[in-house]
């Protein structure tokens, strides 16, 4: 017996309200915290990772969440015809939709109406994927290999739904068109509506003898290992698009497209600004004071540094192009490093002694900030004082 799915809205853990907003954040928390990389070999979080990103493809969609919404995993089925049983958005009508076009013409003097295409070419739907990369990857750029289900033509039938040695026939009611039309009298006139056909479902052609891959369907469900290249720069939470990867189209329609979301790990040194790169540097006392070459750690490796004498912490210095790269081009941003003045502790009563020299004997002249503080104190209390 099949596994009962879970509603779409219990696996996100949300309620039918909420916002696209909601929905975008709780895929991603979840798909992060169930993601095959981040816990290699644990089936039950692949089969959740699975389960998730299925939710997250319908219910980001308003088309699929509308259908979902109203006709639960029916209404997402990738043979879906809104047509073809569930009735048109006016109940009553035989699943019949308003031909607006030739009720206009019948009010107003139009020619015969417009005829919609049930079976035009429909592209095939978006397909969404998660990848997580470390913050190097998402600098330099990586490739990366995603297992993608997706809806893909049947091979057996190569898409047609007959069987071997079979053909699909043209719909007689509709001729091929899928769409058939009815003529009303009403008190206002002629009144037409054009409507799904409802003896091909709206394919216009009917399968007498139905594959037995695909029971008729021309698709089947399929896994494919998909190689996402992810250009320099990407940063967490944009996606990238691979096109002709998604589900098959319908009708000759071009297949959808596979949007690969990127979510990065935090980096132990590095914070990310745009293109900019930014981290804190701790140097001693003795480099603030004196100035020293320091060695300061990038995304290329170390870089050498003259710290100049009596450096502040809380200072800030640029490495110019020392960045990330701007998505699509080659130049690149820049690294910040915040100067941290690091005070020493636990000293021994030699260490203490000589700081205490040093400070009996530096002049105002070497400590201009402090000077300038208490100036403003006695400054203040003086004015006070003359009150």
């Amino acid at each position: 017996m099949a596994e009962e799915k879970r509603d779409y809205y219990e696996v996100l853990g949300l309620d039918k309200s909420a916002s696209d907003d909601a929905i975008k954040k709780a895929y991603r928390k979840l798909a992060k915290q169930y993601h095959p990389d981040l816990n290699p070999g644990d089936q039950e979080a692949e089969k959740k990772f699975k389960e998730v990103g299925e939710a997250y493809e319908v219910l980001s969609d308003a088309d699929k969440k509308a259908r979902y919404d109203q006709f639960g995993f029916a209404g997402v089925d990738p043979n879906y015809n809104p047509g073809g049983g569930f009735g048109g958005g006016f109940g009553g009508f035989g699943g019949m939709d308003f031909d607006l076009g030739s009720i206009f013409d019948n009010f107003f003097g139009g020619g015969g109406g417009t005829t919609r295409r049930a079976n035009a070419p429909t592209k095939g739907e978006n397909l969404g994927a998660e990848v997580v990369l470390s913050f190097e990857e998402a600098a330099f750029g990586t490739t990366r290999e995603v297992n993608v289900g997706r809806v893909e033509s049947c091979p057996s039938c190569g898409g047609s739904g007959a069987a071997e040695g079979s053909q699909p026939e043209t719909c007689p009611d509709c001729r091929g068109t899928g769409t058939v039309r009815t003529v009303r009298q009403t008190a206002f006139g002629t009144m037409q509506q054009t409507g799904v056909c409802p003896k091909c479902g709206g394919r216009g052609k009917l399968i007498k003898d139905p594959c037995n891959t695909c029971k008729g369907k021309g698709k089947v469900r399929k896994n494919k290992k998909v190689s996402v290249k992810i250009p320099a720069g990407v940063d967490d939470g944009q996606s990238v698009r691979v096109r002709g990867e998604g589900n098959v189209g319908s009708n000759g329609g071009p297949n959808g497209d596979l949007l690969v979301t990127v979510s990065v790990r935090p980096h132990p040194i590095f914070n990310r600004d745009g293109a900019n790169v930014l981290c804190e540097m701790p140097i001693t006392f003795t480099q603030a004071a004196l100035g020293a070459e320091i060695e300061v750690p990038t995304l290329d490796g170390k870089v050498r540094y003259t710290v100049p004498e009596g450096t502040q912490s809380g200072t800030v210095f640029r490495l110019k192009g020392k960045g990330i790269p701007y998505v699509g081009y080659k130049t690149r941003g820049d690294q910040y490093v915040t100067v941290v003045v690091e005070t020493p502790k636990n000293l021994n009563k030699e260490q203490r002694e000589l700081l205490l020299q040093l400070e009996e004997s530096l002049q105002d002249e070497a400590q201009p900030k402090r000077k300038s503080f208490f100036d403003k104190i006695k400054e203040s209390i003086e004015k006070k004082a003359d009150k």
